[in-house]
């Protein structure tokens, strides 16, 4: 079987073809889902498929911690982000829609006017 080396002799971590890890791995994608992050653990094992030209590190699932929450000041700080991304700064309304950078202002005020 490719890529199938749970002692991690060939590939230096253990190693599975995709979709047969083991249970008690996932991978961060996975832990997200499960509200968990790694915490700082080393990588317990690894996917390998097309070729090994892919690869996803495995993390034991038992040794994630739950996944840390944006404090009140924090949130606030992201919508003011948020709104100032969507302000125009020439004519001063707040857009339903992010600013481009390349026009540096609203569809309106832009030379060419709305789209």
């Amino acid at each position: 079987m490719v890529f199938y080396d749970p002692t991690g002799d060939k590939y230096g971590l253990p190693t599975y073809p995709f979709k047969l890890a083991p249970a008690g791995l996932a991978t961060r994608r996975q832990l997200r889902a499960r509200n968990l992050r790694p915490g700082g653990q080393d990588i317990a094992a690894q996917i390998l498929w097309r070729k090994g030209k892919r690869c996803a590190y495995l993390y034991r699932i038992d040794l994630a911690v739950p996944k840390r929450t944006a404090t009140p000041a924090q949130r606030a700080a992201i919508d003011r982000a948020l709104t100032a991304r969507r302000t125009c700064p020439t004519c001063r309304q707040v857009r339903p829609y992010y600013i481009q950078r390349s026009l540096g202002e609203c569809f309106d005020c832009a030379p060419g006017g709305a789209r």
